[in-house]
């Protein structure tokens, strides 16, 4: 068990430059596929309402696993705010199909396999040799890189601006959803 956390203190001092955007900041926007290859635009979904971006590593990992079903579980909830949510991963179509249908999402999972939305939210990062050792990301990621999100979670008011900014380099830490319901119930 020592070794793992050598080996997550190793990850996260890789990831500690991606701090991601700012609450405050205007929301890049964005035209990815997603898990049917139908394009979806971040400015089409916030005229709406409001949005809960989330970036996750990949299907393969069980923490974005648990925290996107997390968030399914309260998916009707949220849905009776107005809020919409979308998950970005550097995956394919294909990995973003098992995904969905491996944890029931009934909300979009994104492919954003050049990581160039994950470059614009300033999430990108290179988890290091040791990672690369144990596992290779040129086969997970759909543009055949060895970078990774830093698991986020932003929430997008409809005119762009981002009020909430999660960005946490341990990625075994995620955003409650408890709190997300919060502050989406103060908009």
């Amino acid at each position: 068990m020592s070794e793992l956390k050598d080996f997550q203190k190793l990850v996260i001092s890789n990831a500690e430059h991606a701090k991601g955007m700012l609450v405050g900041d205007k929301a890049p926007d964005f035209n990815l596929p997603n898990a049917l290859g139908k394009t979806i635009s971040l400015s089409q979904c916030l005229k709406s309402g409001p949005v809960i971006l989330k970036f996750y590593r990949g299907e393969w990992c069980p923490h974005c696993n648990l925290d996107l079903r997390e968030i399914q579980n309260h998916i009707e909830e949220i849905k009776a705010l107005g809020v919409q949510v979308l998950a970005v991963s550097p995956q394919n179509p294909n990995a973003a199909l098992t995904i969905t249908q491996k944890n029931d999402l009934v909300f979009d999972v994104l492919s954003d396999s050049n990581q160039e939305v994950i470059r614009a939210y300033n999430l990108q990062f290179d988890p290091g040799q040791d990672y690369h050792q144990k596992r290779d990301l040129t086969l997970l990621n759909g543009d055949g890189s060895i970078t990774l999100p830093v698991p986020a979670t932003f929430i997008i008011t409809s005119d762009s601006v981002i009020v909430t900014s999660h960005v946490d380099t341990n990625y075994t830490e995620r955003m409650p959803v408890e709190e997300i319901l919060n502050i989406l119930k103060k908009l």
